[in-house]
């Protein structure tokens, strides 16, 4: 059997796999927004929480993924949940913080001086400033941290089948124990699809985002 004649005739089980590889790939990255885009104005409001946060966050990056969904195990054992979804989406959500986080924060940060300066001089509050300015020159490079974000743990979401997590790492992990290569290219040529894909839907959303004065 070559690859398209296994495509067509396990599509079905591919495409649910797939489907739910996006499932905990998005909502691990969307609650990481949630929480890294106000972690990042924080930092601005508040300087000295760069180091502390920043750096934790960097920790967290360099642990080797198997490494981090192994400690979920633990933790999320005395609730009941020790394998499957929730420790998956709980270690990727912690993967994608630094890029959301740091991208937000610098965004911010870099905002030309005169900008600032001409929102505090006709009365705007910081926050004001911040819904009506900042925010908006600043999405497209937040979006670029999301981007980060997606595409790296679309790969590392792959090893959460290891826990019972599902997605297309079932596919390579299955491939590997019965030494079918056709499976194995499936899988990772998939995970490798969604990941250029993604990139692609979050670079035109990040074009489309930017001020029209910001472009070249």
């Amino acid at each position: 059997m070559n690859f398209f004649q296994y495509l067509q005739s396990d599509w079905h089980n591919i495409l649910h796999l797939t489907l739910q590889h996006l499932k905990l790939v998005g909502i691990a990255v969307s609650l990481a927004i949630v929480a890294g885009v106000p972690l990042g104005i924080a930092i601005i409001r508040h300087r000295w929480l760069a180091g502390p946060l920043l750096g934790l966050a960097t920790v967290v990056l360099t642990l080797p993924s198997i490494a981090l969904f192994g400690l979920m195990i633990p933790l999320f054992s005395r609730f009941g949940e020790g394998i499957g979804p929730l420790p998956a989406i709980t270690a990727v959500f912690l993967y994608s913080l630094l890029p959301i986080m740091r991208n937000t924060f610098l965004a911010l940060d870099n905002i030309d001086a005169g900008i600032k300066e001409a929102g505090i001089g006709i009365g705007m509050t910081f926050w004001q400033r911040l819904r009506m300015v900042d925010l908006p020159l600043a999405v497209p490079v937040i979006l670029g941290g999301v981007r980060t974000a997606v595409v790296m743990n679309i790969g590392v979401m792959a090893i959460a089948a290891v826990i019972g997590a599902g997605g297309l790492g079932v596919l390579i992990l299955h491939a590997i124990s019965q030494s079918n290569m056709q499976k194995l290219v499936v899988g990772a040529v998939l995970i490798s699809v969604l990941a250029i894909v993604a990139d692609t839907l979050l670079h035109w959303l990040q074009r489309l985002l930017t001020p029209k004065g910001l472009q070249k």
